[in-house]
């Protein structure tokens, strides 16, 4: 059974525990994505991809010795919105992964994905109040269905 990581701080764990390898995907959980070819297909096209598509945690250079955990709850919230957008019973896990290509998007495709841990409702309400708190007019989800 795979554990849930129940607030911010469990998760800043995690990631100061397991390094920089770890990344977050939004589905319906390893079980299903795992039993399935561990591969992803482009939403516009329908073409396989060759891994799972997944959104890298791992702390960019330029962030410096700044807040992981803000750096944490600002991955989980520019994605919140694929909850949503890919229907009942989907949910955050993060995961253990090696990158072996870019998807459509951008985002890393990965392989040799390696479940941690669920990310319960709390961590992404938290991550949402953290985020709302900088105050930037400037920042919002990566929605595209906002600009239809």
């Amino acid at each position: 059974m795979l554990p849930t990581v129940k607030d911010l701080t469990d998760l800043v764990r995690l990631y100061e525990s397991e390094g920089d390898d770890l990344y977050v995907r939004w589905s319906r959980g390893p079980e299903v994505d795992l039993a399935d070819s561990a591969s992803s297909r482009d939403g516009l096209t329908g073409i396989p991809l060759p891994g799972l598509s997944a959104n890298s945690l791992r702390r960019e250079p330029w962030w410096g010795d700044r807040s992981v955990r803000l750096w944490l709850a600002r991955r989980l919230y520019d994605y919140e919105h694929l909850r949503d957008l890919r229907g009942p019973g989907v949910r955050p896990w993060v995961l253990r992964a090696r990158e072996i290509a870019r998807g459509p998007d951008n985002e890393p495709l990965v392989v040799a994905a390696e479940p941690l841990a669920w990310v319960a409702d709390e961590v992404l309400q938290e991550a949402r109040r953290l985020v709302d708190e900088q105050g930037s007019a400037e920042w919002g989800p990566m929605d595209r269905r906002a600009h239809r």
